[in-house]
């Protein structure tokens, strides 16, 4: 079981970015996913997640979206306008068990049982 996240790189202020998280060893159809980042010196926080359900999603600016691709067995981030303060590494997570089709979106670090290994976003001119 696995989860790999893929994407990052450097990216000049203004432009955009689409990560990728890709399951392995499961379906991450009926997981609840997130995106979350982690900053130096700055605690981890969410960006995005899309519930298991799909009912709902969670961003913190209308800049992040989140989608589903159930063929590929991933999720992406797509994020748009990036500002110098979005450098950061950036993780995708699953949550599973009681969040399994869950109409709502977890939030919290602990609700989420895989995470990948991060890829890390530079926001630079």
């Amino acid at each position: 079981v696995q989860l790999q996240a893929s994407g990052g790189g450097l990216v000049q202020p203004g432009g955009s970015l689409s990560l990728s998280c890709a399951a392995s060893g499961f379906s991450l159809g009926s997981y609840g996913v997130g995106w979350f980042r982690q900053a130096p010196g700055k605690e981890r926080e969410q960006v995005v997640c899309i519930a298991g359900s799909d009912a709902s999603t969670f961003f913190i600016e209308d800049r992040f979206t989140i989608s589903r691709d159930n063929t590929r067995n991933t999720v992406n981030l797509q994020m748009n306008n990036l500002k110098p303060e979005d450098t950061a590494i950036y993780y995708c997570a699953a949550a599973g068990g009681s969040w399994l089709k869950d109409p709502l979106c977890p939030t919290a670090t602990s609700d989420y049982d895989y995470w990948g290994q991060g890829t890390l976003v530079t926001v630079s001119s």
